[in-house]
């Protein structure tokens, strides 16, 4: 099947998004990866050329309100339900080195 994912490609895109699937997963979301990639190709050959290109399927329209300064929350209220923090601020693990997952 042209376009398959490998195992290889899963593990890795777990390893991006610091997820931990089984083996058992690694092989399902090859399978249903690759599944949808063939549809993708599927897709690619129906004959589009009379249909003109489209954002949105239905006619759609800015529905923006002014940007006028409001209220804003205290940093206490803001933290209050923080399961860390620290001073004023969230406290959060790192994750920028490969070998935190």
């Amino acid at each position: 099947m042209a376009g398959a994912i490998s195992e290889e490609e899963v593990r890795h895109i777990s390893m991006l998004a610091r997820l931990k699937p089984s083996d058992e997963e690694v092989h399902r979301f090859s399978e249903q990866l690759s599944a949808i990639l063939a549809y993708m190709e599927q897709l690619n050959e129906v004959d589009t050329t009379d249909v003109p290109p489209t954002a949105h399927a239905l006619p759609v329209h800015n529905v923006f309100r002014d940007d006028r300064p409001g209220s804003s929350l205290s940093p206490d209220q803001a933290l209050a339900n923080a399961p860390q923090r620290d001073d004023n601020f969230f406290a959060v693990p790192k994750v920028l080195e490969q070998d935190s997952v």
